[in-house]
């Protein structure tokens, strides 16, 4: 991620003196435009914050229900795991996990969150987003600009997409895939070629939410990790629209905090209608529901 950068230059003391006037007079305002976040590095600006501030008026659009998760049990996961991923088919989980040197692809038991298999991504890519389409699961990187197609039984590598920017989520709705960079945008793209076929931006009461993260699609709906905010949100991808915003504050606590980083990972078992939900190092996977 390139840092925002400020240019200050020096002007003769009668363009400083007509300029503070213009200020003063004017009421002359400047926001610079927000910066797309790499999962990764640093923390989003206020710009690019959904959050209304204090006393500011809400902009118009669709109602957002507030929820909240009730825990169904906790289970053990890899410390070691900077959680990109999560994916449930068939009682298993399967996670992708980032950082150059350190990026894999993991089998998970979710009765114990123990890892059952894995493969290690060379070390030169980040990993990104997973999604499983049929016996294939695909698997985004950061910068690379490649995306990298497994065997769902073997791990073993079949293919390899390539795509333009960042790559961060990434779901299958059963028709699509959908996909994530970073900003405010959701991407639209074919499961067997992985090209574009359109895109989609995304707000919340008339507001753009930036940095989506994590994907996973679930009856038509999408759910989406926010980069370092501790809620989820479900967006309706035909319009763009947040539906619902899902508030996750304090679900990893005490001595648990020490070493972890930001939420990620959102898994949906279809069978028990229940979420799969983690961070980056937590030590722990919540089974959760989303409750008024």
């Amino acid at each position: 991620m390139d840092a925002r950068r400020t240019t200050r230059r020096l002007f003769p003391g009668w363009i400083a003196a007509l300029l503070l006037m213009a200020v003063v007079g004017g009421a002359w305002v400047m926001r610079p435009a927000p910066a797309s976040q790499a999962s990764p590095v640093s923390a989003p600006s206020a710009e690019t914050s959904p959050v209304l501030g204090a006393g500011e008026p809400a902009p118009s659009g669709q109602p957002v229900r507030r929820l909240r998760v009730d825990v169904v049990r906790e289970l053990s996961h890899e410390r070691d795991a900077y959680i990109q991923g999560l994916v449930w088919w068939n009682n298993q989980l399967f996670e992708s996990t980032g950082r150059e040197g350190e990026s894999t692809l993991r089998r998970l038991d979710p009765a114990t969150g123990s890892v059952l298999q894995r493969v290690d991504i060379p070390d030169q890519y980040f990993g990104e987003g997973l999604a499983l389409v049929d016996q294939r699961l695909i698997m985004l990187t950061w910068r690379a600009q490649r995306a990298f197609v497994y065997d769902r039984d073997t791990f073993a590598l079949q293919d390899t997409f390539r795509y333009q920017g960042e790559g961060w989520g990434l779901c299958f709705d059963g028709d699509r895939l959908i996909m994530s960079d970073g900003t405010d945008r959701l991407e639209f793209r074919d499961p067997v070629t992985f090209a574009p076929l359109g895109e989609q931006s995304v707000r919340m009461e008339g507001r753009p939410v930036y940095e989506l993260n994590e994907l996973e699609c679930v009856g038509g709906e999408v759910y989406a990790n926010v980069w370092e905010e501790d809620y989820i949100v479900r967006i309706d991808p035909a319009t763009g629209q947040v539906t619902e915003h899902i508030d996750v504050t304090g679900l990893l606590q005490g001595p648990d905090l020490i070493g972890s980083e930001v939420l990620n990972g959102i898994a949906f078992d279809p069978e028990a209608e229940t979420f799969y939900i983690t961070g980056k190092w937590w030590p722990k996977m919540f089974e959760v529901r989303f409750v008024e």
